[in-house]
């Protein structure tokens, strides 16, 4: 099979990579029109283009099912902007910030939460007078203890634009941890160069990585020895990774991606119920078909291993671990605390779609 050597971004790109049908050009291309599309070479290659099924396929090559919207999806489906003092920041939790530095991603997850927000369309970074004020916030509150870089990819950014963004951080006294959230150590390994690290650790504070990762498929040999790069330059690395239906909805996958994950020396951190954004239900379980793998992940793997299983609450009420029932289901409705103490009703959204 013919190795694909650069960034495919259109329909016609894909139709030409073998990895869609020309006869679904049409609905795909209105598809492409509103979400952005996105396959470096890595992931292209990491794709099994006989299997109609393919995992990695399944999570960045558009499908027709995005164009069905659950009714109660919504545009910015955890309440980002409901909790964002100025463009840049959303300040959801006391002692820490997201800091969205980035606009855009080497690759386009067909689940992504922020879908609404990222891509060309936006711009590739955080303007020089948002992300100045987006810093004079973060110093002018001295609660903030740990920024959360994210985007949009921020290891999509030169390691000149990290270097000037981690040093200026570095001059914020009250803020003790830097973590950047991102997918690039398995989807553009080829970025995670010695330039990169050293712009992550141009600061004394301390300094983690989020890997988003959800299949044991895309830890190539290339992501491992990029994650060996990161974590031998000491810089620890914990992981996120999505429940999504038909691709890692079992235990057999999860238990062997979080296991590939510890080997690797990255500590398994979140598994993240599938987030209210349109054009998405095709992906999401149900609360009890997450709590039911959580519970026989607990039978298989030791703590080390184990994820906390959360949900975002839409409005902007932040996460919630989901694996253990605390209050009853009422009329189908899963009711979820949050750190308030305030109680919420949650309803599953999700639809018999499932692989195109």
């Amino acid at each position: 099979m013919t190795l694909i050597d650069r960034k495919l971004t259109s329909v016609e790109d894909l139709t030409n990579a073998g990895l869609t049908r020309a006869s679904e050009r049409d609905a795909l291309n209105d598809v492409a029109a509103r979400y952005a599309i996105a396959l470096t070479p890595a992931v292209a290659n990491a794709v099994d283009r006989t299997a109609s099924d393919d995992p990695i396929a399944r999570q960045f090559v558009p499908s027709r099912y995005e164009l069905e919207r659950h009714p109660r999806e919504r545009e910015d489906p955890i309440g980002d902007d409901l909790k964002s003092p100025t463009p840049g920041i959303v300040h959801r939790y006391a002692d820490r910030v997201l800091l969205k530095i980035a606009s855009v991603c080497p690759v386009y997850c067909r689940f992504c939460f922020r879908r609404e927000m990222v891509g060309p369309a936006n711009g590739e970074a955080l303007s020089a007078d948002d992300l100045a004020a987006a810093l004079d916030y973060i110093a002018a509150t001295p609660a903030v203890w740990e920024v959360i870089l994210t985007g949009g990819d921020p290891f999509v950014l030169s390691p000149r634009r990290i270097r000037e963004v981690t040093e200026a951080l570095a001059q914020i006294r009250h803020v003790k941890i830097l973590r950047w959230h991102t997918r690039v150590p398995v989807v553009d390994p080829e970025r995670v160069t010695p330039d990169l690290i050293g712009a992550l650790k141009a600061t004394t504070q301390t300094v983690f990585v989020g890997l988003h990762t959800n299949h044991p498929q895309e830890l190539t040999v290339a992501a491992r020895e990029a994650i060996a790069r990161l974590i031998d330059a000491g810089i620890p690395l914990v992981s996120q990774t999505v429940l999504l239906k038909d691709i890692n909805d079992d235990a057999d996958t999860l238990e062997v991606l979080m296991r590939s994950l510890v080997e690797l020396r990255v500590k398994p951190y979140y598994l993240h119920h599938g987030d209210l954004a349109p054009g998405t239900a095709h992906f999401r379980t149900t609360v009890e078909k997450g709590r039911n793998l959580m519970a026989e992940l607990r039978r298989r793997l030791s703590g080390l291993a184990l994820p906390t299983y959360v949900l975002d609450l839409p409005g902007g009420h932040g996460k919630v671990p989901i694996e253990h029932r605390s209050e009853p289901v009422e009329n189908g409705m899963t009711i979820l605390t949050d750190r308030e103490g305030n109680r919420h009703r949650y309803e599953d959204a999700c639809t018999a779609s499932g692989t195109p």
